[in-house]
């Protein structure tokens, strides 16, 4: 599936009109969620039932069009099955269960309730809320595309704009010539990441840097009235200057992922906990302004993309062992550099990188045999998890 989105450009109702098929979409999700707290839903079949009554009782819910409240329904369905799936594996902590949403930010369409202008240049929405012709600007080119290939569409309302996303139903695949060469990744705070290969890629920090100007951001909206215009205003900026850092994350994330994966042929790298990590105050906003972990979903996204096979590899004590003898070498945060009693001296994320990369190629040299299809070794599905049999990973 591949999401491409465009500005979209209207007047002051059609905008207001979004805004009311937001909140319908809000309204119809909360509802599906406090059916199921009654007992009376037991299945996704039963929500989307359940829409149709909303329609009946209440006008605003019946303007929405029928696919798109059986969108926000299949939304909360989501939400629970995923506190379900979460307690039988019964992951430690929390579970997840479903909350009531405040803040819904966007409205799904599927095949039905819009209609593409024949230029691609505009989409018209049909159903009554109202909201009618927008005008669509971007970089793509939705030419290459058939109207039935498109089987979503969303409307996402951000800081700076309105914005139309289409799920369009195709398979990416690009070819380009084996490099021959493997990888292992070590991310760190100091370096963004650290490679076998002893090259480093400089933290942006885009938080820090962006740190000053979202305080001033938020000192106006303090300031300010509650329910005033004003307010809305100042919490308007504040938003644009958080959206701005957070683009400025996915771009760099983006990019360095398709050069590592393009430039190589295996890439190995830490299967961190990012919310086990997080708990430490101290290095928490660092950590969270590192993403580390958009880097690797972006990362298995081009290794299917591309063909290349990318290896999740357990950390645990890879900044500890000698990747020249295999020695422990016990060493806190505060030492950079990997002295061994072998005379190996590297340092310390450089070894790690080592480390991890041998983890990754050891798993890889078992792939046949357990009867592996070639298209799966090669990525194409999922990433491979150390120490874990590789029939057992189906997705990452």
């Amino acid at each position: 599936m591949l999401v491409l989105e465009f500005k979209a450009y209207g007047k002051a109702i059609q905008l207001n009109a979004i805004d009311e098929a937001i909140r319908t979409t809000q309204f119809i999700r909360n509802k599906s969620i406090r059916l199921w707290m009654d007992g009376e839903a037991k299945s996704c079949f039963d929500l989307n039932k359940y829409c149709a009554v909303l329609a009946k009782e209440f006008d605003f819910a019946n303007n929405l069009n029928s696919m798109a409240r059986q969108s926000a329904a299949e939304r909360a369905w989501s939400a629970i099955t995923r506190f379900y799936d979460n307690c039988k594996k019964q992951i430690p902590g929390k579970k997840g269960f479903p909350q009531f949403q405040k803040d819904c930010r966007s409205v799904e369409y599927k095949t039905s309730g819009w209609k593409l202008a024949d230029d691609r240049k505009s989409i018209t929405f049909t159903d009554k809320c109202g909201i009618g012709r927008l005008k669509l600007k971007g970089t793509r080119d939705l030419h290459f595309y058939q109207p039935d290939q498109i089987k979503r569409v969303r409307l996402v309302k951000r800081a700076d704009g309105y914005y139309v996303q289409f799920c369009v139903s195709v398979d990416r695949i690009e070819t380009i010539e084996p490099s021959g060469r493997a990888i292992g990744l070590d991310v760190g705070l100091n370096d963004f990441s650290t490679d076998s290969n002893n090259q480093t890629i400089d933290n942006p920090r885009f938080l820090r840097k962006g740190e000053r100007r979202v305080k001033m951001a938020q000192k106006r909206v303090s300031k300010r009235v509650k329910g005033s215009n004003n307010r809305r205003k100042a919490r308007q900026i504040l938003g644009k200057r958080h959206l701005k850092i957070s683009r400025q994350r996915k771009d760099h994330a983006v990019k360095l992922a398709r050069c590592v994966i393009t430039s190589n042929d295996v890439v190995a790298y830490e299967d961190l906990r990012i919310k086990n990590m997080v708990r430490s105050h101290c290095l928490a906003k660092s950590i969270n302004d590192a993403s580390w972990y958009q880097f690797r979903v972006w990362m298995e996204s081009f290794g299917k993309v591309f063909g290349k096979i990318t290896i999740a590899v357990i950390p645990n004590g890879t900044s500890q062992e000698c990747s020249s003898c295999g020695t422990v070498v016990k060493k806190g945060l505060s030492t950079r550099t990997h002295v061994c009693q072998c005379g190996c001296v590297l340092a310390r994320d450089h070894n790690a990188a080592r480390n991890i990369l041998s983890r990754g190629l050891s798993t890889v040299g078992h792939t046949g045999t357990f009867g592996l299809e070639p298209s799966n070794a090669w990525g194409e599905d999922t990433s491979t998890h150390v120490g874990l049999r590789l029939h057992e990973q189906v997705s990452s």
